[in-house]
């Protein structure tokens, strides 16, 4: 089941409040100011700073903070 296109829409970065991009594996959203990704763990974006991967780490295959 894809993420909710209306929740996507209201969905911005809690750090800069910019807009967020689906990965196309719907595994995070991007937020390409901030350089980040907000994993999607269950369907449900973990919108918090502190779980934010940097997007350098994220495409190296790391989808969780240790």
């Amino acid at each position: 089941m894809a993420l909710n296109k209306e929740l996507l829409d209201i969905l911005a970065c809690p750090k800069c409040k910019s807009d967020l991009q689906l990965m196309n594996n719907e595994e995070g959203l991007k937020c390409s100011s901030c350089v980040v990704v907000y994993p999607v763990r269950e369907e449900i974006p973990v919108m918090l700073i502190d779980e934010a991967i940097p997007l350098d780490q994220w495409e190296q295959g790391v989808r969780e903070k240790k």
